[in-house]
């Protein structure tokens, strides 16, 4: 999974490693020699999708928005300083924990003296090992910020006493989900009226570490109706995918219309209905 990738760049890989510590150091009042004070930087207001859906491959990127309070002692316009959205996967602070973060650090306009509104994006990349199948469902949102205040992290010997940092969590939170795919093939083609029409088809969920999409079984999917020159469907009847996430199911030819399959989802794994396959009735 990538880590701060956007702080490396920027503060180096020394700089790095000594700044994304744990929540307990971010909890610190006093600065030591060699150990970052804590900014006097506080986030709010969260905003992020209520729900992303990844697939295997490619970049998600979903838009955050929040509100960075700052104490008087700190120039959020300077150059050096700079503010990030995240999200997490279990405990916040703990070293092991998750974490995704965006391409690029969050752009803060400042709105008061004491407050400034951030925009940013978080990116996950699927298909480079962001994720594990195991952390499908719900994330949390945290945000950090670092003040530099003129040391140079390149630097072999940067004095990290007068460098202030602080991250929060707990601030939002969002589903990430697998994507699922369905699929209908209804028949026959034509049919008779009152004859049987039966829909066979499959249900698939992204997997995030063998990047393919596999079966999902045992789940509750619904064969719906749609009569021709209506936009809306109705459920015929509700059937469970097999071992190999096959679906098949049957309802009686009454009128010419579409014939689809739906997936509501759960909290794992996104919704998805199946293009609705059209059979004419004579």
């Amino acid at each position: 999974m990538r880590t701060r990738a956007t702080v490396a760049a920027v503060a180096g890989a020394l700089a790095f490693s000594a700044l994304g510590m744990p929540a307990a150091h971010a909890a610190g009042t006093t600065a030591t020699s060699g150990q970052p004070y804590t900014l006097n930087v506080g986030f709010s207001n969260f905003k992020v999708a209520p729900s992303l859906k990844v697939g295997i491959g490619g970049k998600v990127s979903t838009a955050v928005s929040f509100t960075l309070t700052h104490g008087s002692g700190v120039d959020i316009t300077a150059k050096d300083f700079f503010a990030e959205p995240f999200l997490y996967h279990g405990a916040f602070g703990d070293e092991d924990t998750p974490q995704l973060f965006g391409d690029d650090f969050a752009t803060c306009k400042v709105a008061t003296t004491t407050t400034a509104s951030c925009t940013g994006t978080i990116d996950i990349r699927p298909g480079d090992g962001d994720l594990r199948n195991s952390q499908a469902g719900t994330w949390k949102a945290g945000a950090d910020a670092i003040a530099f205040n003129g040391q140079d992290p390149s630097n072999d010997k940067p004095d990290y006493s007068k460098i202030g940092y602080k991250e929060q969590g707990g601030l939002a939170s969002t589903l990430v989900r697998r994507i699922a795919k369905l699929t209908v093939n209804a028949g026959p083609e034509p049919v008779k009226k009152g004859r049987t029409v039966t829909a066979t088809g499959s249900l698939t969920r992204a997997d995030w570490q063998s990047h393919t999409y596999t079966a999902f079984a045992e789940q509750p999917v619904k064969l719906q109706f749609r009569k021709a020159g209506s936009s809306t469907y109705t459920t015929v009847k509700t059937v469970y995918s097999d071992a190999s996430g096959h679906v098949k199911a049957t309802g009686t030819a009454t009128y010419d219309g579409y014939w689809r399959f739906s997936y509501a989802g759960v909290t794992t794994t996104a919704p998805v209905s199946a293009t609705g396959d059209y059979v004419d009735v004579t």
